[in-house]
Order: structure tokens, then sequence, then C-alpha cells
């Protein structure tokens, strides 16, 4: 699969920075939102887990849709969401209302990123039944078209067509539920696999009858050099993710991938 199968170089880089919901109090959590949208970045995203990931297993944590609401109001431009919803945690019509409303708070900027979910501490923690890889999958493929029916009637609507955003690199069942649904593949695929993983979402697509060139294509650049990053470029990404985290945010990455977007864009 070339590059040019998803039109990629008609889109322009962008750059998302993904603020883990850790080790900082939520005030400070709302200024690093404010300060990646003054840096330039394209996209501000969380993540949808109930304790840290890194560091101290039991350190200063927040819950990820409350706080997009506090993001979407304190910044003006970015877009924004999580980097991933867990679609275990809540009912799929309950997903709909409330990224439509995080939609209005934010005049239009929401993205719904979503997956199956995966770490068993929250789910043994919250009281969810953790089943397995397959069944989670398969309660995504479920839920994400009533989450986009229940767009339609609510009132009032999202203020767009709220682009769909869905993390993993499965390729029986998540590139199949990415074909049908997604606007926005993320992933943390190595350049030197992306093409068949492209390969295989190309047949998803024509399978269920969709143009997968409309599909925005991303990947992480955390710790990454510049040849990492212009091979996944070669590749056909064109939105790359810097993750950050406290307590003491490291913004000169996000500086520099920004500085390397504008020289992609011209």
């Amino acid at each position: 699969m070339s590059s040019e199968a998803f039109r990629a170089g008609d889109r322009p880089v962008r750059i998302s920075v993904q603020i883990a919901p850790q080790h900082l109090p939520i005030a400070e959590l709302r200024d690093a939102a404010v300060h990646a949208e003054d840096l330039g970045v394209d996209m501000v995203m969380n993540w949808d887990h109930f304790y840290p990931l890194s560091g101290d297993p039991d350190g200063l944590h927040f819950e990820a849709w409350t706080q997009l609401a506090q993001w979407a109001e304190a910044t003006e431009r970015v877009e924004l969401g999580p980097l991933v919803n867990c679609n275990s945690y809540r009912n799929p019509n309950l997903q709909a209302d409330m990224a439509r409303t995080v939609d209005h708070i934010s005049g239009g900027r929401f993205v719904f990123g979503t997956g199956s979910g995966w770490a068993q501490r929250d789910y043994d923690e919250y009281g969810y039944p953790f089943g397995t890889v397959g069944s989670r999958l398969d309660a995504l493929a479920h839920d994400l078209p009533i989450v986009r029916d229940r767009w339609t009637r609510l009132n009032p609507a999202p203020v767009r067509r709220i682009p769909i955003l869905i993390g993993g690199a499965g390729e029986q069942k998540t590139l199949r539920i990415v074909a049908e649904h997604a606007d926005i593949w993320h992933s943390f695929v190595a350049p030197d696999e992306l093409g068949r993983k492209l390969d295989v979402l190309q047949r998803h697509a024509e399978t269920v009858g969709r143009d997968v060139a409309d599909i925005e294509i991303g990947n992480e650049l955390r710790g990454a050099d510049d040849a990492k990053a212009a091979a996944l470029f070669d590749a056909g990404v064109r939105l790359f993710t810097i993750g950050v985290s406290g307590p003491e945010i490291d913004w000169a990455p996000v500086e520099r991938w920004v500085r390397w977007r504008d020289a992609k864009n011209g």
C-alpha cells in the first residue's frame, strides 16, 4: 500500500499533544492544555483511565471526560478529545451525549477518540467486567453505530459532524472497525510494519464499501528521531502525537515537532 492510496500527500501534517491526566493538580493540567495551544499544536488529548499509567501508580489522577469539558472551556482553537475513550466504562448513548455536550462547549472542536479498553486495574477497581480482548472489541463494534445514531437524534445536534478516532492495530477486528467508522486511525505501529497494516485496512474498507482515503493516519512521536518521523511520514502518517506528563512537563519536544510540522507544511 503506497501512501498515495490514502491521499496522504493532500493532507497537512498535524501535531497532537496527549497530556496525561496524572501527577498534577487539575488547575495545572488546565494550564498545560492552554500552553500546548499557545505553542501552536493542532490537537490536545488526554486518556481515559482512572489511575496513573507511569510513575506512582496511586498518584494524582483525574477523570477524562470532565477534564475535557474544562479544556473545552479554557481553549479557543485546538481540537480536543480522549486518546482514547474506553467504550466499556459508559453506555454508548451516554457517550454520544457527553461527546455532543463537549462539542458544544468547545464550539465544534471535539474529536471522539475511542477504543475497546485494556487496563485491568480500571475495570477491577471500578466494578466493570473485564471480559476478553475479543469481547471488548465486539462491544466496541456493537456500540459505535449506537453512538452515531444518537448523534442524529440529540437536541441540539452536535455543532459539527464529530470526527471519530479509533486507536489500535489488531488486523481482524480493530482495523475492520476502523474501516467502517473512523475518520482517524491512531496506532503505535512501527514504520516498517505500517505498510502491511494499511494493506489490511484497505481490504477491510473495500469489504464495507468505504473509501479508505478518507481516513487520516496517526502515530506516536514520543522518543522519535528525525529518521523515524520521516519514515512515518513517508508511510502516510499525517497526525503525529507527542505524549507529555507531569509532575514536570518537558515542552521542548513539543516545540521541536511543531517546528518540524511547519517545515513539512511549507
